[in-house]
């Protein structure tokens, strides 16, 4: 009865690595989509200090 546990559990295995895998890559997405507008708002700002200030 034991063995059989072990082997459920076991089967379970995949599942559980591709969907930690999956959760990874999308959190990495996230950030670094989330870090990209960050910089873009940023050099927005300044692109528009830089031409603010010549007129």
């Amino acid at each position: 009865m034991d063995s059989g546990f072990w082997y459920e559990a076991g089967s379970l295995l995949p599942s559980i690595g591709v969907g930690l895998l999956f959760w990874f890559v999308m959190r990495a997405i996230l950030r670094s989509d989330r870090r990209e507008r960050e910089a873009q708002r940023q050099a927005d700002q300044d692109y528009r200090e830089l031409h603010d200030s010549d007129e």
